[in-house]
């Protein structure tokens, strides 16, 4: 009763333990040691193929009778038909169905199929080959004739069925017919190799002329540098020398400039070689490395240089080692034809050479490459290519109406309303004063001057004026010169110096008081200098210690100081011999001035800028050598008492992130300094007292 209730009728009545499926229980691998016998992967298949049973066959039939035969016959046939109309497309059935066919010696049958098969897809040329060749094995000409020519009708572009075809009648013994059939080939231009074949064809059966005449056809159908010297190697072989290198002139005349034109020239150069014609083959190496584009001539240039080493003397040699060089310049600038470098190392290599023509069009190529903006940075290396071209026309050449055309060129070429060249428009007026073309010289410097003002332009066309002696001219420039640029101190002190040159003294102390009261100078300190060593000069000292003066309302430098007690220490001695008084009351006077010069400048930097310490010690220290190098007159003592004590002391490095350590660095502490740090200290002390007895009281 228990096992009833607990069958379940979705299981045929069965327990739930009955239908359970038991697993085996995993082994558990108690040794892990490795076996003594290893069995390896090939033992286990060389055991596998021993113990394979034998490949079961049918049965061998033996046919005994007709009967049996066209059953046989039949069946089979039924089969392929069969198979044929489940799939039509497939070839390989029909091929199968008419070789079996053949095998049974039913031509007819097997021709059947094979036309049927062609039905099916004609543009499929295997089934032509397999076709024609189940004809021809079989010995039946005609009807391989019949299917060669309809196939090479149909599929003209096949080449395989032409040269089976022309084969099958080569060993037939049929020459006219294969030639024939050749030329039925050709009228539709097949490649090169069809050509050769022909080629070769006639030259089996020593037919040379006909051979001529098809090579002709050939390179006028495929007019290619491989056709022409495969022809020119025909004509070579024949013994034709003359014939072989009218091939090759023929093929340069058509093919200079094609793109395998260097395979061209080489084989030209080489059929020369051969022929002992050296002078022959170093023209074309030198006509094909001028005209063939210096990218494609990388071979060709290996080819020169080989032979130029094989043939050539130590000139030839060099020129085949430059041609090389001129191949990688060349090369460099097609890259980058605004890498001006490569530039001047080509145009330094063509000037080796010598070669005019060549340099020129070097340099006209390299000019014509314009820097890629209008700055002046960018013109900078540009502009010596125009500098070395006219010096090059003027120094080598001598072509003085060159050289004058590239200069107007130039000038032209650069933007002056943006930057400009002084050195272009100064070498164009020498050059045309080396010409003795004083008047052209003057308009291109003027022209300078109103296009692109400049510095050395305005002092070399002084410097020219000076030297022809036209002082009115100089004047003029000078004028333009400060027009242009009045805060330049250099033109002023000039201009001054030439009128003083001339015994002008009034027109050059006029130039320097207006120079002086110009607004703005470039470097005020020379042309205070200048004018003051112009009137120590004309011997007025009191002018002299007015400009010192007026300096120093405008500026307390310390040089100015310096330079004001230095006047003062010297200037008596100049006129001693005019005077009355002795030369030790003079240096008196002189010592004085000097001193009072010397206290003023102390008593400035003391109470005007104290914090100037540095200079104040400088100060003193010329003070010190000026009152010893008067001997007794001088007054040392005066001096060291007021020296300061030298302190080194040290102080933080602020930086950006904060404070980056000490520094050491010397300070200067005076005398007046000590008394009053003291006073301070006692003050301090004092203020302490007091704060102390108050809080006591508290």
């Amino acid at each position: 009763m228990a096992n009833s209730r607990e069958a379940d009728p979705n299981l045929g009545y069965l327990t739930k333990k009955e239908t359970e499926v038991k697993l085996p229980r995993p082994t558990r691998v108690k040794n892990k040691t490795p076996a003594s016998i290893q069995i390896t992967a090939e033992q286990i298949l060389r055991e596998a193929r021993e113990r394979q049973e034998a490949e079961i066959r049918p049965p061998k039939q033996k046919i005994t009778d007709s009967t049996e035969l066209g059953d046989y016959r039949l069946r089979k046939r039924k089969e392929f038909e069969d198979l044929i109309r489940r799939v039509r497309w497939n070839k390989s059935v029909w091929v199968k169905y008419a070789k079996w066919e053949e095998s049974q010696k039913d031509f007819a049958r097997s021709r059947s199929v094979w036309e049927r098969a062609l039905e099916v897809d004609y543009r499929d040329h295997t089934l032509w080959l397999k076709y024609a060749d189940f004809e021809m094995k079989n010995k039946f000409v005609n009807h391989a004739r019949n299917v060669w020519d309809r196939a090479t009708q149909l599929l003209p572009r096949v080449d395989q069925l032409w040269y089976k075809y022309i084969h099958m009648e080569e060993v037939l013994g049929n020459v006219a017919a294969a030639r024939q059939i050749f030329e039925r080939w050709m009228k539709w231009m097949p490649d090169q190799q069809g050509w050769l074949s022909y080629i070769k064809f006639e030259l089996r059966y020593n037919e040379v002329e006909r051979a001529r005449e098809i090579f002709e056809r050939f390179v006028d159908c495929h007019p290619k540098v491989s056709a022409w010297i495969r022809f020119s190697k025909f004509e070579m072989k024949n013994g034709e020398i003359a014939r072989a290198r009218n091939c090759y002139e023929r093929a340069v005349n058509k093919l200079g400039d094609d793109e395998e034109a260097e395979e061209l020239f080489v084989a030209f150069a080489e059929f020369e070689e051969k022929c002992k014609e050296t002078e022959r083959a170093r023209c074309i190496y030198k006509f094909a490395l001028d005209h063939i584009p210096k990218g494609r001539a990388e071979e060709l240039y290996k080819k020169f240089v080989a032979f130029e080493k094989q043939y050539g003397d130590r000139e030839g040699i060099e020129d085949a080692i430059v041609g090389k060089r001129r191949f990688q310049y060349e090369d460099e600038v097609r890259k980058n034809p605004l890498n001006y470098d490569v530039w001047f190392d080509y145009i330094r290599l063509e000037e080796s050479c010598g070669n005019r023509q060549r340099i020129e069009d070097v340099y006209e190529r390299a000019i014509a490459n314009l820097p890629p903006a209008q700055e002046k940075r960018y013109w900078q290396r540009y502009i010596y290519m125009w500098i070395n071209y006219v010096l090059y026309e003027e120094l080598y050449t001598q072509d003085v109406d060159r050289t004058r055309d590239i200069y107007n060129l130039c000038l032209k070429m650069i933007p002056h309303e943006k930057f400009s060249f002084a050195k272009i428009w100064l070498m164009a007026a020498q050059f045309e004063i080396r010409q003795l073309n004083i008047d052209q010289a003057r308009k291109i410097l003027g022209s300078a001057i109103g296009m692109a003002p400049k510095d050395k332009i305005f002092k070399k066309y002084i410097e020219i004026e000076l030297q022809l002696g036209n002082i009115e001219r100089c004047r003029k420039l000078y004028e333009k010169y400060l027009e242009w640029s009045p805060e330049n101190c250099y033109a002023w002190s000039k201009y001054a110096e030439l009128e003083r040159s001339l015994s002008e003294t009034e027109r050059a102390r006029a130039l320097f008081e207006l120079a002086i009261d110009q607004p703005a100078l470039d470097m005020p300190e020379l042309l205070w200098k200048a004018y003051i060593d112009f009137e120590i000069s004309e011997s007025e000292y009191g002018r002299t210690r007015d400009l010192y003066e007026r300096l120093l309302d405008r500026t307390k430098h310390l040089k100015v100081w310096i330079s004001y007690a230095k006047f003062e220490a010297s200037a008596m001695e100049e006129v001693l011999q005019d005077s009355e008084l002795s030369e030790s009351e003079y240096k008196k006077k002189c010592l004085q001035r000097a001193r009072g010069v010397f206290e003023k400048a102390l008593s400035y930097f003391r109470t005007s800028a104290p914090e100037l310490k540095e200079e104040r010690a400088m100060l003193l220290e010329e003070w010190l050598n000026t009152e010893k190098s008067f001997g007794e007159l001088g007054n040392v003592e005066l001096v060291t008492s007021k020296l300061p004590k030298k302190l080194k002391k040290r102080r933080h490095i602020e930086t950006e992130d904060g404070p980056a350590g000490y520094e050491e660095y010397i300070d200067y502490l005076f005398p007046e300094e000590t008394q009053t740090t003291n006073l301070k200290i006692l003050e301090a002390a004092y203020k302490w007292k007091k704060q102390k007895v108050v809080s006591d009281d508290d």
